[in-house]
Order: structure tokens, then C-alpha cells, then sequence
């Protein structure tokens, strides 16, 4: 009897669906037009493959330390965020672990709406600020502790772009089935409307705007990205010997308001460096020449403010980083 009753409802649903589309159609020709196009535009976005846009290249420290490469990708099933005042959905794909000879390394696919890489990609600092978010929300969707040191990677993704796709839409087949069989019912309705004569509007459920995000996407507050950090301004050289060979880096770097070496925050790996100082000052710098980083030594010079970091090079052996 339920399965019956379950029919007929679906049945009067399709006859209310396309009696609506009909009276549509015959009264107002470009309001039908224009459901049918946006109808058309929105089934491509729901079945329309990640994109593969740059790769980072970081390292786990927690639980275990390890490699990890990062695929930013851009999809249209991401929605855009409302404002720049609104949270920004993007989905993380679960970590997958690759092993090549003796290296083993982890792989995360994370997806953006397009409009928010590609805005990213004009702009160094938003780049810069997008790629922190990402790291932020692997560690707390993950349980990770990542470096806060990382590199742009010479490759747009790491692995397969079919791995890529299965690891990302893989999560999301059972919901985008769901999907497609409501929206071939449309569950049209009229809105209400106080003037007879205007012919009803037709809209999707209110409720389905939110489920095409589904538990896969997750939210970031947008003070997040609204928090903007100063570079400081600093100096960089390359000391060499009288044979004009490379010896070592040294970067001065100017903290006006800073006391305290406590408040600074400094990460260095073998070619970038990342200093964070009180959520006032942020800078990282991609290093012209690849540094020891078991030598490197850095001195806080309190009655001026000033960072000092001295990074040998790596032909020049090693120590210990301190401060």
C-alpha cells in the first residue's frame, strides 16, 4: 500500500510539473526560455569535473611527519560564496597515502569554486592568504599539524587527475543520484504573489540551494580571509667569499611594536622561508639559493626591533636553528 500510495504521489508531482511548465510555455514564452537555459546551465555545474589549478607542497608533523602535496582544484559544484562577507565553501577529499620506491608521501585534493582561484591567481597576496586557508582547514578537518613552511610545486597536481576526480566525486556519488532524480521532478512551485494577473513565478526549492553543498562542503569564517597581515620590510643578501662564491643568506627584517622574540613565529626550509609575528607582521620569501637549515641561526635584536637570520648554504655543512 506505501509503495502504491508512494506512486501516485510521484505521478500527481510529474502531472503538476508539466502542467506548470505547459501554462508557462503558452503565457509567457522568454520566462520559459529563461527556466529551461538556467535549468540546462545548473545540470551542467552538478556533473561537471574537478580541475586540477596548482599543487603545494608541504610536510605533516603530526601525527607523523611526512610529505604532503596539496591539489587545488577548481569546481563548478563548489558554490561561490554569497559575499565577500560570507564563509567560502570548498570540499576536502580524504588523504590518500602513495608510495614511489623509498619515498611515501600524502596526497589531498581540495576544490574551490572557480571564481575563487581564478581570482587568486591575479592576485600574490590573495593567493598567498587562500593557500593558509586551505592548510588551515586540513589541520582542523584532519587532525594534522602541518608545517607552515611551503612551496608551489612546478606540476598542477600530484598523481593522477582521474585519481583526483574518483577521490572528490567518489564521496559524492550516492548524493548526486539523489540529485538528479530531484531534479528531473523540479518540485516547481508558484511563489505568492498579491497581484492575480501576474502569471506565478517559478522557482526550485528553497531547500536545494543548501543541499548541493551537502556534508561535503565545509565552511571557513570569513574573518579568516578578512584578517590582513603587514610585510614588514626587510633586506636580503648573499654573502660570498673572495671568490665570489656563495656562503651564506642573511635577512634583516624590520618588526616595528615588537619586544619580544616570543611573539615571532619563524619556519625555514631548504628554499622558502615563512615568519609570523602576532598576527601583525606575515612574510614569505621563495630563497634564491637552497639554505641548511640545521645551520640557520636567528638573533632578535630587541632595542631595535629587528629579526637577524643567517642560513648557510647547503655545500657549507651543518648545525642547529635557534634563537
Amino acid at each position: 500500500m506505501k509503495t502504491s500510495s508512494s506512486s501516485k504521489g510521484l505521478l500527481t508531482q510529474l502531472t503538476q510539473f508539466w502542467t506548470l511548465l505547459d501554462d508557462l510555455a503558452e503565457n509567457d514564452p522568454e520566462s520559459y526560455k529563461n527556466f529551461i537555459q538556467q535549468e540546462l546551465n545548473e545540470g551542467k555545474q552538478l556533473y561537471a569535473d574537478p580541475e586540477p589549478q596548482f599543487c603545494i607542497q608541504t610536510r605533516i608533523l603530526k601525527p607523523k611527519e611526512k610529505m604532503l602535496f596539496i591539489n587545488l582544484c577548481q569546481w563548478k559544484r563548489i558554490p561561490a560564496p554569497e559575499s565577500v562577507t560570507h564563509p567560502v565553501p570548498l570540499s576536502v577529499g580524504r588523504p590518500e597515502d602513495i608510495s614511489e620506491t623509498s619515498d611515501t608521501y600524502t596526497v589531498i585534493d581540495v576544490a574551490y569554486n572557480p571564481d575563487i582561484l581564478q581570482a587568486a591567481e591575479k592576485d600574490q597576496v590573495k593567493k598567498d592568504q587562500l593557500i593558509k586557508m586551505t592548510m588551515k582547514c586540513v589541520e582542523e578537518q584532519l587532525q594534522f599539524t602541518l608545517s607552515h613552511s611551503y612551496h608551489i610545486t612546478k606540476f598542477r597536481i600530484k598523481g593522477s587527475i582521474q585519481r583526483t576526480k574518483q577521490n572528490l566525486m567518489g564521496m559524492q556519488a550516492e548524493f548526486t543520484e539523489r540529485m538528479r532524480k530531484e531534479h528531473s521532478l523540479g518540485q516547481i512551485r508558484s511563489s505568492t504573489v498579491s497581484n492575480p494577473d501576474h502569471f506565478p513565478q517559478l522557482l526550485l526549492p528553497k531547500d536545494q540551494v543548501s543541499r548541493k553543498a551537502g556534508r561535503l562542503i565545509e565552511e571557513i569564517s570569513s574573518t579568516e580571509i578578512q584578517v590582513e597581515m603587514k610585510i614588514p620590510v626587510y633586506e636580503l643578501k648573499i654573502v660570498k667569499d673572495h671568490n665570489e662564491k656563495p656562503l651564506k643568506i642573511e635577512l634583516k627584517v624590520e618588526l616595528p611594536g615588537i619586544n619580544s622574540v616570543s611573539l615571532c613565529d619563524l619556519s625555514v626550509s631548504e628554499d622558502d622561508l615563512l615568519i609570523e609575528v602576532s598576527e601583525k607582521y606575515r612574510l614569505h620569501l621563495n630563497l634564491p639559493e637552497s639554505v641548511n637549515t640545521e645551520m640557520t641561526t636567528a638573533k632578535f635584536i630587541k632595542e631595535k626591533s629587528t629579526l637577524m637570520i643567517m642560513m648557510p648554504l647547503v655545500s657549507n655543512g651543518s648545525t642547529v636553528l635557534g634563537f
